[in-house]
């Protein structure tokens, strides 16, 4: 079967890698598998992914539309990720960082195109109507099976969000934690990190959508949900009448990664696009410009 320009460029990387080099770290491993890749902050100065200007000219033959990069993203997209739910204004982390990986592979901003992905059929098996969907999407063993990720955009911990009025404002120690009904949106690592971590008396109450556990939180009907940090700050200061963040958990070693149909060949061109942000400074400046609050919040233990 003949071979995809990325599948190519891959290939040539291999076979540079049984020619014996000198010096240590000078042999090149093969792609990390999803699922299982490194941090950012792990890769090598040798970089494991081809190099952009050899993926300049192979993605444009392998993206969903031909000369065109398909980014998804769910509806509504939320601040500080996407300002004013408007995934093209490139304002936001993820939406800058979106349009930042596509100029590095070549596309300008009238050549990336955006479609409404819902969170929890992001991850489903099967094919795709887009290149990446990036959607503070945490990578997972389970995820992993079905699609592939790229290495991470973003580490990230989970919190509490409560309304200023709930008990657990004040009482949050470790035994205090599990009284507490707590809900969630379902298939969230913060429901997963409820039941892993917090090990509540009562069952959490499970919803189809993020914005159906808020409503929740606001009518009184649960007394916590918990949420990625950014996305429980946001909630706490814009769209929860009297909410509050009471704290961030310790960092399980959770992060986001953009999310592709699996075995996509784009994968490795974009780890090289993201590599290359986080050596050029480009993810420190985002994070400081979009996320800079989350810092500040007090550590919990579950």
């Amino acid at each position: 079967m003949k071979k995809s320009p990325i599948a190519a460029v891959l290939s040539s990387l291999v076979v540079a890698a049984l020619v014996p080099l000198a010096g240590p770290g000078a042999a090149w491993g093969a792609a990390t598998p999803s699922g299982d890749r490194p941090e950012v902050s792990a890769v090598a100065s040798t970089s494991p992914y081809p190099s952009l200007a050899s993926c300049r000219s192979a993605v444009q033959h392998e993206t969903y539309a031909s000369g065109v990069l398909t980014v998804a993203t769910d509806d509504p997209a939320y601040s500080p990720w996407f300002l004013n739910n408007t995934p093209t204004n490139g304002k936001g982390y993820e939406s800058a960082v979106a349009y930042q990986v596509g100029s590095l592979l070549g596309f300008d901003h009238q050549h990336v195109k955006w479609v409404t992905e819902p969170f929890d059929s992001s991850y489903a098996p099967g094919p795709k109507r887009f290149d990446f969907d990036i959607n503070e999407i945490s990578v997972t063993a389970d995820r992993s099976k079905v699609v592939t990720f790229s290495i991470s955009y973003y580490d990230t911990t989970q919190s509490i969000v409560a309304l200023k009025s709930n008990p657990i404002v004040a009482h949050h120690s470790p035994a205090q934690l599990k009284i507490y009904l707590y809900g969630d949106q379902i298939g969230t690592t913060g429901l997963a990190y409820i039941y892993d971590h917090i090990h509540p008396t009562r069952s959490p109450r499970i919803y189809n959508t993020l914005d159906e556990a808020v409503a929740a939180l606001q009518t009184k009907q649960v007394d916590a949900i918990i949420v990625d940090t950014p996305d429980g700050q946001y909630m706490a200061s814009s769209e929860v009448k009297n909410g509050v963040q009471v704290g961030q958990f310790p960092s399980t070693g959770e992060h986001y990664g953009l999310l592709f149909r699996k075995g996509n060949p784009l994968v490795s061109c974009v780890d090289s696009a993201l590599t290359t942000m986080t050596r050029d400074g480009d993810m420190a400046r985002l994070s400081k410009q979009y996320l800079g609050l989350y810092n500040s919040v007090p550590t919990l233990e579950p």
